[in-house]
């Protein structure tokens, strides 16, 4: 059955042409973040425990993770919680299949505590936070949407959105924060991982505005507290340069007051210990990024269940489409990417899948329909694949 796929030209302004770009990024310890991690650690977790024991994935959700704040007492040297943050997993999984029990809040706090280890690791998990599971039961009448090679019926009307490529200041935003937490953190250890990255391009000109939780062991005094930001800004400027010729300014928490001693100071490295909660869906898009001038979508993608779940699906879905378009079909400044499902027909016969491209000057329209076309096609013969991919955790969701 032929698939509803229309390719269009949009006459707009390139990204990278338009005066004003904004771009931001939540780290992986922000509040809002550490929900999102959760809830797509737990809900993967749950797909490999489903298809160990019942050789499927079963219906869940796990989308509705809190985090809430606890309180601490940040020093130079050192510091102490006072009370430990506190993380909610709630949501929804199936926890019996035929003659089968599923451990499946075991599980759930499990895949958390595993999350946490890896991706925040001063946290400690003993102390400093308290993991709790209420899990309510999910249908077992969805089990059969998912069959290998068969496209299961959408859950929803919903749709998802992508574009491609990034752009310099997109790149710039997003590898800051990344190769702070992967690699800066080495030379540094001050660094957290609650980092909020704010780009803001005006024409040729990059401002970057860094919030960094610094943690307080690490540093001696202020001295050396303003020493390390200076550190910071130095290589953050250094990475931004692999990015692009344009100018770039870099600040570096600037709600710092030197002369009242008032920094950002923080015990574990993100500000989930003292005042901020956080929830998913909040924060980060699938891609990674908070981006007003580019479409998106208002939907969470993490924790929501990769069988039939378009709001998930098509997300990561139409961001993969939208990048294989940009990389293989020539003359393509920018494209977005738009599907949209209808509740109980099958997600792969979206009743739309929209792609809009700004072609370059001269670039051939038809060559870049019919090819472009066929990409998106393809993606969605394969979409049964994308849920074997979130199980395996080769997409990120925030």
């Amino acid at each position: 059955m032929p698939r509803n796929i229309r390719v269009e030209k949009l006459t707009q302004t390139p990204i990278e042409k338009q005066e004003i770009e904004i771009v931001e990024r939540k780290g992986v310890g922000h509040p809002d973040s550490m929900a999102d991690g959760f809830a797509e650690a737990v809900s993967r977790s749950l797909c490999n425990e489903y298809i160990k024991k019942c050789g499927t994935v079963l219906h869940h959700n796990t989308d509705q993770v809190e985090v809430v704040a606890g309180r601490s007492c940040p020093e130079y040297k050192g510091g102490e919680l006072i009370s430990p943050m506190y993380v909610l997993l709630v949501g929804r999984a199936t926890k019996e299949f035929q003659d089968c029990k599923i451990p499946t809040d075991t599980t759930a706090v499990k895949a958390a505590k595993q999350y946490l280890k890896n991706t925040l690791p001063d946290i400690d998990s003993e102390h400093d936070i308290i993991i709790d599971c209420k899990l309510g039961v999910g249908s077992t009448d969805l089990q059969s949407v998912f069959r290998r090679g068969q496209a299961p019926m959408a859950n929803d009307t919903s749709f998802g959105v992508g574009f491609a490529p990034f752009s310099e200041t997109e790149n710039i935003v997003y590898n800051t924060e990344r190769q702070m937490v992967l690699n800066f953190k080495k030379d540094i250890p001050a660094i957290g991982t609650d980092i909020k990255v704010m780009g803001m391009r005006k024409n040729d000109k990059i401002t970057l505005t860094v919030a960094c939780a610094m943690i307080g062991k690490y540093i001696d005094d202020a001295s050396h507290y303003f020493s390390i930001k200076e550190e910071l800004s130095d290589k953050i400027c250094d990475l931004a340069m692999k990015y692009t010729n344009r100018e770039v300014e870099v600040f570096v928490n600037t709600g710092d007051h030197e002369e009242s001693g008032c920094v950002y100071l923080t015990v574990t490295g993100t500000s989930a210990e003292m005042g901020d909660d956080g929830s998913v869906g909040r924060g980060n898009r699938c891609n990674g990024l908070i981006t007003p001038n580019r479409p998106m979508s208002m939907e969470a993608t993490s924790g929501k269940n990769p069988i039939n779940h378009v709001g998930k699906l098509y997300n990561l879905l139409s961001n993969r489409m939208a990048n294989d378009i940009a990389e293989k079909v020539p003359g393509i400044e920018d494209v977005h990417i738009r599907i949209l499902s209808q509740i109980g027909h099958p997600i792969d016969q979206p009743l739309i899948a929209s792609a809009q491209v700004i072609p370059e000057a001269g670039a051939n329209m038809s060559v870049i329909k019919s090819e472009s076309e066929a990409i998106i096609d393809q993606w969605l013969a394969d979409i049964t694949k994308v849920t074997e991919m979130i199980a395996r955790g080769e997409l990120d969701t925030f």
